[in-house]
């Protein structure tokens, strides 16, 4: 469930009750008179089914409270209540099914923002998958897999495409594009440093039977693509953290930029290119497929769409 902390201007208050007491999915509803200061106003506090929680936040928002008071949500893992019970099973479908579209929105612009720690991950995630190409080492591929963080501007691709939010589209790509742009020119440069030293040599791109996929992309690179960004998302929207590793093992980005660097750095050309390919492959599949995702979950869930009171604040 999640549980709502609302402040209301004091003449909404109890409009904005009687719009809680009457929702589905809605329960331990508690009232605080006069207890806000900043906003002033009242303090309403109630747990909702996720079920539930789209058109109970529509609705606040129509009272004017994201505006002239404040609504700050977050998830309740434990509630060991009967009310709470009910108010799921009043609920249609399934709460780890439910997305809450404005925890969605808010978790995808925080994951597309070009932070230093995206860059030093990123980074770190190329070299090790540079190092890992030069070695022929699956295991060194697999944990560059694992450390890249790039799919969380993937989905906000996806998020700003579905509700067309070109601003959203336009900062995720660039951070993605920066990002991978960074991450290969400073693994380039390392790679330079040791051609220079005699540390590596063109030889050492011949014969790497175990990670030579990388630079060879194919239909199953695109299949992969699409099952992983369907995968991706369906972990975010469903708060399932544990399932994006599964994910960053089977897309092939981070490997991509890793191979692409080495490669660029020993004047291997064609498997510039083939790198190059396989990291536009991986994320179109991801793009693709995301956006389907969340385009079926926002269709299937407009067929619950909750019977609510019909008050409204004064004026509409």
């Amino acid at each position: 469930m999640l549980h709502l902390r609302l402040i209301s201007p004091e003449d909404r208050t109890d409009k904005v009750l009687a719009q809680l007491d009457g929702t589905t999915g809605v329960t331990n509803v508690v009232l605080l008179r006069a207890a806000a200061r900043t906003p002033p106003g009242d303090v309403i506090m109630c747990d909702v089914a996720r079920e539930a929680a789209n058109e109970v936040l529509d609705e606040l928002r129509r009272f004017g409270l994201s505006t002239e008071g404040s609504i700050a949500g977050e998830q309740v893992d434990l509630v060991l209540s009967d009310a709470a019970e009910r108010a799921k099973e009043e609920a249609p479908g399934e709460g780890d099914d439910a997305v809450v579209w404005e925890d969605l929105a808010r978790k995808v612009d925080n994951d597309c923002k070009l932070t230093w720690a995206f860059m030093v991950f990123l980074a770190i995630a190329t070299q090790i998958a540079g190092i890992g190409v030069l070695v022929d080492s699956p295991i060194l591929i697999v944990g560059a897999m694992v450390l890249g963080p790039e799919f969380g501007a993937v989905a906000a691709i996806c998020f700003g495409m579905l509700f067309g939010r070109g601003l959203l589209i336009a900062r995720a790509a660039m951070t993605l594009v920066t990002g991978f742009a960074i991450a290969i020119a400073i693994t380039f440069a390392c790679a330079l440093v040791s051609g220079v030293l005699g540390w590596i040599d063109p030889d050492m791109l011949v014969g790497n039977a175990e990670v030579e996929f990388i630079v060879k992309p194919d239909r199953w690179s695109f299949i992969v693509a699409l099952l992983a960004g369907v995968a991706g998302v369906l972990s975010i929207t469903a708060g399932k953290s544990s399932a994006l590793v599964g994910v960053f093992i089977s897309v092939t980005t981070v490997p991509a930029a890793g191979y692409a660097a080495v490669a660029l750095a020993l004047g291997q050309w064609g498997e510039v290119a083939g790198s190059a390919a396989q990291l536009a492959v991986n994320i179109t599949g991801m793009i693709i497929a995301g956006v389907a995702t969340l385009f079926v979950q926002r269709l299937f869930w407009t067929r619950y769409h909750l019977p609510l009171p019909a008050q409204r604040p004064p004026g509409e």
